[in-house]
């Protein structure tokens, strides 16, 4: 793909859906701009379209109108098996249930990827290694989810996520099935990972969360209402949810 400054690149994306005679808008015209080694938060209420913004830049979702340029390329017009390359190609994903298999060990479930990719075992296994113990799991890597805490599970899954060196790792509500202590070490990995280099885009409902994003965008309604310091944007967040209750 085509090198760019900017990593990806929204326009004036909207999303439509069609339910029987009602048209739901849950994106309208939406447009940012994401560079390389950003860390960024996506913060808003249920039903702000935040969730149909991720499926977005994760390639699993399409806009009704509007452009989505990543590394330069527009993607619009890809079929389904080219998106799915390029979904295995750049992105990583890490969710708020783990999904990870539980009868394979931690070690198994980070070289998945690469087995999707045809790599062989032996350069998977060293990429699934460094991976782990990048998250600080090399100690764990045999033991199989249910004997691992849930912060655990979650690194493995952010491990899998990083195994294939994506250009974007894409976290659904990482620390929503935490507790608050286990929380703030995931979201204290996800600085680390920054801090090496990882561009990372957090969906979040939170402003705690977002609060310690470098940056945030706060969504409302399928707008970006608010784009810019991440403890600027979750007071705002907080105001304006104080006001309406």
């Amino acid at each position: 793909m085509t090198e760019s400054p900017s990593l990806l690149q929204l326009s004036a994306v909207t999303r439509r859906y069609a339910m029987g005679d009602e048209t739901i808008h849950a994106l309208r015209e939406v447009s940012f701009t994401v560079v390389r080694g950003e860390f960024l938060a996506i913060v808003g209420a249920s039903g702000s379209g935040k969730s149909t913004l991720l499926n977005i830049l994760g390639l699993l979702d399409t806009p009704s109108s509007g452009t989505y340029r990543l590394r330069g390329s527009d993607v619009r017009g890809l079929d389904d098996n080219a998106l799915s390359d390029l979904r295995n190609q750049e992105i990583g994903f890490v969710f708020q249930t783990f999904q990870l298999l539980a009868r394979t060990t931690a070690l198994e479930n980070v070289e998945l990827p690469l087995v999707y990719r045809g790599i062989g075992l032996r350069q998977r296994r060293e990429r699934a290694r460094a991976a782990l113990a990048r998250v600080g799991l090399a100690d764990r890597m045999r033991h199989r989810p249910n004997e691992l805490s849930g912060g655990q599970r979650q690194r493995v899954a952010i491990a899998r996520a990083l195994v294939t060196e994506p250009s974007i790792l894409l976290a659904d509500e990482p620390t929503g099935n935490l507790d608050s202590a286990t929380g703030r070490e995931i979201l204290q990995l996800f600085h680390d990972l920054h801090g090496g280099g990882n561009t990372l885009i957090l969906v979040t409902h939170e402003p705690a969360i977002a609060a310690q994003c470098p940056r945030a965008i706060r969504m409302s309604d399928g707008r970006i209402v608010s784009d810019g310091a991440g403890a600027h944007v979750a007071a705002e967040l907080t105001l304006s949810s104080a006001v309406a209750s």
